[in-house]
């Protein structure tokens, strides 16, 4: 059994379906890629697994349990996270107690939830920062903590949005490394990225969307060579690369 089954899963605004018959899987300490052109559904999709959207057809398991319509904090709750390609820190409060929100995901005490996030902020490479408040931090800083946040409520698999988004090339290269870092703590990724490179790097399959629809679905290797792949995005990607 995956660890997350989407299965036919549809999404209508008024007359415009965001998302049509978008069927994948992924499996337990997998990492698995989206991607697609602007507009195609890949945030629609991320919303409804996330329960931030309910499908209007279609279902979405995680562990074997439908979690199709349940909250956000309730999936949340059973084992799925996400971030934000925008960034939505608590500014105003420091670092610590910014990942302690995320921690109270799974225990009503303040001491663990102290204890866990001071875990995750070590192991992100943040400690530094244990005490600065969020509205002072970097954007490469704001997409750790982000990703710290989602660490912080003990997920089976977290959906990472757009996460390498406004990086530089080196902050790309050291995110790639703690992504890999996260997986390996046993933790399956589903990730949204433009940046190629990134999806290359880290997805062992990854999923094409268009026009709210998959287009194709493979390894990496075959991905790039699919004609209506290149055709649809690969095309456009590399054209804006060389721009």
């Amino acid at each position: 059994m995956a660890l997350l089954e989407v299965q036919g899963i549809t999404k209508w605004f008024g007359g415009l379906v965001a998302v049509h018959d978008l069927n994948f899987n992924v499996d337990r300490g997998e990492i698995v890629g989206m991607i697609g052109p602007n507009g195609a559904g890949k945030t629609t999709a991320f919303n409804m697994i996330a329960g931030f959207y309910r499908p209007n057809e279609g279902h979405v398991y995680l562990d074997g349990k439908d979690i199709t319509g349940l909250r956000s904090d309730q999936i949340c709750q059973l084992g799925l996270a996400r971030t934000f390609q925008i960034v939505r820190p608590f500014k105003e409060i420091s670092v610590l107690d910014n990942v302690m929100v995320g921690a109270y995901n799974r225990t009503g005490s303040e001491r663990a939830a102290q204890a866990k996030a001071e875990e995750i902020i070590d192991f992100m490479g943040m400690t530094s920062m244990t005490r600065q408040t969020a509205a002072g931090l970097p954007i490469a800083s704001c997409k750790r903590l982000e990703i710290a946040r989602a660490l912080a409520t003990n997920p089976k698999i977290i959906l990472l949005d757009e996460v390498m988004s406004g990086l530089r090339p080196t902050e790309m290269d050291e995110t790639i490394d703690l992504v890999r870092k996260v997986n390996q703590r046993g933790i399956a990724l589903l990730l949204v990225e433009h940046v190629m490179k990134v999806i290359m790097a880290l997805a062992g399959r990854i999923v094409v969307i268009h026009h709210g629809e998959k287009l194709a679905e493979g390894r990496p290797d075959e991905i790039v060579q699919n004609k209506a792949v290149i055709d649809a995005y690969l095309g456009e990607v590399k054209t804006s690369a060389a721009n």
